[in-house]
């Protein structure tokens, strides 16, 4: 993210601004932000959810340090409170959340899905989700805790995508084909459709 800030910056002080796909660097900035997300999505594979999801939070307080070093950004109080308190609920949730690997097979997946926690927390979660677009579409409410709040339920539900895809893969590879249930593809499709809400 930073490499790519910094080609943004260096593009935006160009006499003729460019497109930033034009820029190596640019690229380079996107090539390492996939690689790190391929990372973390294998992760989920080998991890319990709750340690990956968790140190995920970690790489924006590192992003903040490294933007004063490169993009010589100014680090104010409220900056630094926020990320010793992240920092700080970080290591509470990785101390005392449980350390049990959870591999998920293709039936458990099936099994979640329609039990009525998922269920529920899917209804509740939708309702939220539509009563915040109504807010951004219709009343021009452009706050962005609004913005935010969507994407945050997006990410919920790529989480637990990626988990079951992650989870799913890594117990193929070790010999429990998973890949031929027709749950693994609609988590895959899931997945992307989320992401792809998110970036939007």
């Amino acid at each position: 993210l930073i490499l790519q800030k910094c080609a943004h910056l260096r593009l935006a002080c160009e006499a003729e601004p460019k497109p930033c796909y034009s820029s190596k660097l640019w690229w380079c900035g996107t090539a390492l932000l996939g690689l790190g997300e391929l990372g973390h999505s294998a992760a989920y594979g080998l991890a319990p959810i709750a340690l990956v999801a968790t140190l995920g939070c970690v790489s924006v307080v590192g992003s903040a340090f490294i933007s004063v070093l490169f993009l010589k950004r100014t680090m104010r109080a409220a900056d630094i409170l926020g990320g010793a308190l992240t920092v700080t609920g970080t290591y509470l949730l990785v101390t005392f959340a449980p350390n049990v690997p959870q591999e998920l097979t293709a039936r458990q997946v099936q099994s979640y899905l329609v039990s009525w926690p998922f269920v529920a927390y899917s209804i509740l979660e939708i309702i939220i989700f539509c009563i915040l677009l109504y807010f951004y579409k219709r009343t021009a409410v452009k706050h962005i805790v609004i913005l935010l709040t969507m994407v945050a339920l997006l990410a919920s539900l790529t989480v637990i995508c990626v988990k079951a895809v992650a989870s799913m893969m890594t117990l193929s590879a070790k010999g429990r084909m998973q890949l031929t249930y027709p749950i693994f593809y609609i988590m895959i499709v899931l997945m992307v459709i989320s992401c792809a809400f998110q970036v939007k």
